[in-house]
């Protein structure tokens, strides 16, 4: 197949086209560099199945040439309100992304008769009130919030993915995404995980905010690529959570992350977190996925860990 790839320079979309490359298909990839970088493609110099155009997806797609699918992967999604790349620091690009970037790649798909899959996220349940969350719950989102821009550009995205689906007969599919790590995510990503490491092998103590009791979930990359390249290429449309269900306290991954790395500078106790709306519980019900796509995680913490320090240390220049 030829497929297009929107932010194909992120964490996410340069692992997702590495795997469809290794899989025989063509990929075009398309990205702006607003918070994707030019590093994760650089080993892909030279293949003849890679084409990469620089270009915002808020603005028209000129796409030549049969298009078989097109997977939206665009968007600032970092909540680290200090970087310059998080979609805190760039609301009105991160909702044209999410509105204008899921009009467009839409279109393209529309225009070439592509299947469509459009990248949510686990942030569309905000603060949830059930638990785990399952594809059925509608949310508790604040529209308003420190990160509604986020939250509602993906909700918003849905819900056109899905109308192009029902008017148009566009053949779609929409994958929400819970907390996910591995080589290439940002080190001032403000997620838990890179937060840890970075001061873990720096030898410092890891912060915590409140009193840890706050839980997550978290996915290897591998694991959730092969998530979503099984939903590109299954018949199911509504959403589908991709994700790990085993859930843990914030406290808890901490102290794993200073075992693991050999850290004895313990840990400190921070206020809460410092952009607001910080989910306290997450954890995908994943029977969709595994009843639909016959697909669950295979690799545990500690061993996604171990594969993602290595790329930690040669960053932060500790090898």
């Amino acid at each position: 197949m030829r497929i297009l790839i929107t932010g194909v320079a992120g964490f996410l979309g340069s692992h997702l086209c590495d795997r469809l490359l290794a899989d025989g298909h063509e990929v075009i990839g398309m990205d702006n560099f607003v918070s994707g970088s030019p590093d994760n493609l650089a080993h892909l110099a030279g293949n003849t199945n890679f084409f990469f155009y620089r270009h915002d997806v808020s603005n028209y797609i000129f796409a030549t040439g049969k298009i078989d699918a097109v997977m939206h992967f665009a968007s600032p999604a970092s909540p680290n309100p200090k970087s310059p790349f998080s979609f805190a620091s760039l609301p009105i690009q991160t909702m044209k992304a999410g509105a204008l970037g899921t009009h467009n790649t839409l279109g393209v798909a529309k225009a070439h008769g592509a299947r469509f899959l459009l990248a949510s996220t686990s942030e569309i349940y905000g603060d949830p009130l059930e638990h785990p969350q399952k594809e059925t719950y509608w949310g508790h989102v604040d529209p308003v919030g420190p990160r509604s821009m986020y939250d509602e550009a993906k909700r918003f995205a849905e819900a056109l993915t899905m109308a192009y689906h029902r008017t148009h007969d566009v053949d779609t599919r929409i994958v929400r995404i819970f907390n996910t790590y591995g080589p290439r995510m940002h080190l001032d990503d403000g997620r838990a995980l890179p937060n840890f490491l970075q001061q873990a092998l720096r030898g410092e103590a890891l912060t915590v905010y409140g009193d840890g009791s706050q839980t997550r979930s978290f996915c290897y990359v591998d694991d959730l690529i092969d998530g979503i390249c099984r939903l590109l290429f299954s018949d199911e449309h509504k959403p589908v959570n991709i994700g790990n269900p085993v859930e843990m306290t914030i406290l808890k991954f901490a102290e794993v992350i200073n075992q693991l790395v050999g850290n004895t500078s313990g840990i400190v106790f921070k206020p809460d977190d410092q952009l607001g709306d910080d989910p306290k519980r997450r954890k995908p019900d994943i029977t969709l996925a595994y009843t639909s796509l016959g697909w669950e995680p295979k690799i545990n913490l500690e061993e996604g860990l171990r594969r993602t320090i290595p790329y930690f240390r040669h960053k932060l220049g500790l090898e």
